[in-house]
């Protein structure tokens, strides 16, 4: 009888503890368990992935996130960053954007579309690792790394490396030079109107190019192929590319000009139509995180969060010279630029 008594005694407190810890938990929730029911929703769900970096590397971005987020599944849709912004645009005026998370070439392209009201103000936690230079201050969109555009130079075909852009003006360039248009790639239209609005070189720098007879390709894939081959011995083209070739034992080396280089962010954002929130922003808070950054940098790029080494061949932002424009003046004049620039290498 006594143990039947001290049996239900005990059971009555266990009870009774048990509905006290229930309640201290409601009461007293830790921070780390308030971060956990923040990002319960965003365990599931599908999102559409627009970008323009090369497919190889999107389909690594996306692997990686996926050991985080097993059960979330992202479409991916790549092509230059001016084709991805016309079928953005091409969504919207019919009414509905598909695509929920953006990545393309630079900020220039992603002031257009803030100035439409087309983004999600986000302001990741992961931003604070990134120099407010590269993070929106109205949250709208963050750059995910630091890509130059330098030269590239066949060095079976090129016995002294150049230190200068001028070297794609001179005799020896001649019938030797291939770049991309910025009629396709973002990074050649952002480097186009910054070039041009540098003292040091203005569209007098690009009309001595074109005096050079240059091939002009889609993108940069297609620099490379050409320098690569030696078909080509001058390349302009974004630094990742060329050492990666370089790493790879390609007969090729990148220089970074004594002038400076321009330099684009390739910055992410959620546009404003999204029906996938939560998803969406554990997808950029990856991307900009310790864990994401060491995965953009194992691949080849340079990271842009503080306190993570660039890969083998690369500079990291402190060692480069950054050429610049006011972002206003390279958005309003992107337009004007393209033309201008087709007319010229038209000829």
């Amino acid at each position: 009888m006594k143990r039947m008594v001290l049996f239900m005694t005990l059971s009555l407190l266990l009870i009774f503890l048990a509905a006290c810890g229930e309640s201290g938990t409601n009461s007293n929730e830790s921070d780390k368990d308030k971060d956990s029911n923040a990002s319960a929703a965003s365990d599931m769900g599908e999102i559409e992935f627009y970008t323009s970096q090369p497919d190889v590397d999107a389909e690594k971005l996306v692997d990686a996130f996926n050991q985080e987020y097993p059960d979330v599944k992202v479409n991916i849709f790549r092509s230059g960053t001016e084709e991805v912004i016309s079928k953005i645009n091409a969504e919207n005026q019919a009414g509905e954007v598909q695509a929920d998370v953006l990545l393309v070439a630079d900020a220039v392209t992603f002031e257009g579309l803030k100035k439409e009201n087309m983004l999600m103000n986000y302001m990741s936690p992961e931003a604070e690792s990134i120099p407010n230079d590269f993070v929106d201050p109205d949250g709208m969109y963050t750059g995910t790394k630091i890509m130059a555009t330098g030269l590239i130079v066949n060095t079976d075909k090129v016995s002294a490396a150049p230190t200068s852009w001028q070297a794609l003006t001179s005799e020896d360039a001649s019938d030797q030079i291939v770049m991309p248009s910025p009629l396709y790639s973002g990074a050649a239209a952002y480097n186009l109107s910054v070039l041009t609005r540098n003292q040091a070189f203005g569209w007098d720098f690009y009309e001595a190019v074109q005096k050079n007879s240059p091939m002009i390709t889609e993108g940069n894939g297609a620099v490379m192929e050409n320098v690569s081959s030696g078909q080509k011995s001058y390349g302009m083209v974004v630094d990742y590319l060329a050492a990666r070739a370089a790493n790879d034992d390609s007969p090729v080396q990148l220089v970074y000009p004594e002038e400076g280089v321009p330099v684009i962010t390739e910055p992410v954002g959620i546009m404003a139509d999204t029906d996938q929130e939560e998803v969406a922003k554990a997808f950029v808070d990856f991307i900009l995180s310790e864990k994401g950054q060491k995965m953009q940098a194992k691949i080849g790029y340079t990271p842009i969060r503080e306190g993570v080494e660039p890969p083998k061949g690369l500079k990291s932002l402190d060692e480069i010279k950054v050429l610049q424009a006011p972002i206003e003046e390279l958005y309003e004049s992107r337009a004007s630029d393209k033309e201008k620039f087709d007319e010229l290498f038209s000829k």
